[in-house]
């Protein structure tokens, strides 16, 4: 098929590579012209494990190429919407700028039976109002709504091989659709915009991932909705932690023991230092600000604790950094493992990690921090840090180090090794991610999260 993507950042970039790969013909737009060069060369403008191989197979096969020029959409039939939708200045609600900005740029060079896609994540009611738009425009296009389940780091991964896929679909027909009635769904626009996304995601489904139809308020509410109960689950297990910690009970074993239950399960069960990038925090506030617009803010009131536990996990991992130097920061030099707000990224958005190196900072520390991947990042917005790439060389002669990020790096340095290189061996571990047993064996006073 020939696809447009709109947007071309994480979302869009990732999502445009990968449709090549899969077969389809594909245009990335931006008006970013700086991003536009780069990924015309085959280097994307941010880390993404795999990425950068793609991009370069796809150009040269010339499945994929990446321009400014909204008209290059006018030869697509399936023009997905990547935009982002970051939190709006001073507010909790989702900045839909960049979303209305693409249709509107999008709605010259659409044509009798385009399908719009949106994969942004948006405010529940933004599909319909969209809808509207596009059918008061005549161009004769339709819009459906796919929201993305991408994590970073295994993005390319996700996006050929989804777990799951959602089609929020057009309300005329969709009734059919969902029963399953062919003969009725043969013509409507429910039927033609599922028919154009199969076609799209044809070895996904192949392969047997599940396809949940439903209509444009349930597509939107699914992302929100993910990211809230994951939010949820992590906010739980750093309050657990913050209990452990004035009992004396281990919120890992805790963690073991309450996950065996299939009710539960384990994964996202690891007290630390709390959940960021571009997405969980953002999305939950933005969810909550929605509710509140639809006068049900109580049903999600519990989102607010939720946030508020997360953010307290780094006032707590400060606190134990300043009480492990004998509580005093000033001029005593701490070493921050990691500034990306998890593994295998660059990704800085609202990153634990970063914001714990400069409220250190602040505090008169002398930091050196230091992240396989996200320092120029980090550079840029917070050039009073100091960086390095050389692990040693941030370990040198610390009062203590502090593992923020849980790079597979940080975790399998030798903990017998890097004692030589500090001047107290002293290790804050705020992803609860290192065998404490050896750490001590080694010589180390190690803390954690709501361990003994």
């Amino acid at each position: 098929m020939k696809l447009s993507v709109i947007g071309c950042g994480y979302l869009g970039a990732v999502h445009a590579a990968s449709m090549a790969k899969l077969g389809h013909e594909v245009v990335g737009i931006d008006v970013d012209e700086r991003k536009i060069a780069a990924l015309a060369t085959g280097v994307a403008p941010f880390f993404e494990p795999g990425l950068n191989e793609i991009l370069a197979d796809q150009l040269e096969s010339g499945r994929l190429r990446f321009t400014t020029d909204f008209a290059a959409a006018d030869d697509a039939e399936v023009h997905f919407i990547a935009v982002g939708t970051p939190q709006k200045h001073g507010e909790n609600a989702a900045d839909l700028t960049y979303v209305n900005a693409a249709i509107r740029s999008l709605l010259p060079h659409l044509s009798v039976g385009d399908l719009v896609v949106g994969k942004s994540t948006v405010p529940v009611g933004t599909a319909a109002r969209l809808s509207r738009v596009i059918t008061d425009s005549g161009s004769g296009a339709a819009l459906a709504w796919n929201p993305e389940f991408l994590r970073e780091g295994f993005a390319v991964e996700d996006t050929i091989a989804p777990d799951r896929l959602v089609y929020g679909l057009p309300a005329e027909g969709l009734d059919t659709v969902l029963s399953a009635s062919e003969r009725a769904a043969a013509d409507t626009p429910a039927a033609r915009a599922k028919a154009q996304l199969d076609e799209v995601y044809a070895v996904a489904i192949a392969n047997d991932t599940p396809v949940v139809v439903a209509d444009y308020a349930t597509a939107e509410l699914v992302k929100v909705s993910a990211n809230a109960f994951l939010a949820t689950k992590i906010s739980f297990i750093n309050a657990m932690a913050e209990i452990a910690e004035v009992t004396g009970a281990d919120v890992t074993k805790l963690a073991d023991a309450i996950g065996y239950d299939a009710r539960i399960g384990r994964r996202f069960l690891n007290a630390g230092v709390g959940f960021g990038g571009g997405c969980l925090p953002k999305d939950i506030r933005a969810f909550s600000a929605r509710a509140e617009e639809l006068g049900r803010g109580e049903s999600v009131a519990f989102l607010k604790e939720v946030d508020a536990i997360n953010l307290r996990r780094r006032e707590r991992l400060v606190e134990l950094v300043v009480a492990a130097l004998g509580g005093q920061a000033y001029e005593k030099k701490v070493a921050v493992l990691g500034l990306a707000f998890k593994p295998d990224s660059d990704d800085i958005r609202d990153s634990p990690a970063l914001d714990i190196a400069v409220r250190l900072k602040g505090l008169g520390a002398d930091v050196v921090a230091t992240d396989p991947e996200a320092i120029e990042n980090s550079r840029r917005l917070h050039p009073q840090l100091a960086f390095t790439q050389d692990v040693d060389e941030a370990l040198t002669g610390a009062d203590a180090v502090v593992l923020v990020t849980e790079w597979k790096q940080f975790r399998q340095l030798d903990p017998v090794r890097v004692a030589g290189l500090v001047a107290r061996p002293v290790i804050i571990d705020g992803r609860n991610c290192l065998d404490a047993a050896a750490w001590r064996a080694a010589g180390w006073e190690y803390r954690g999260f709501g361990r003994p």
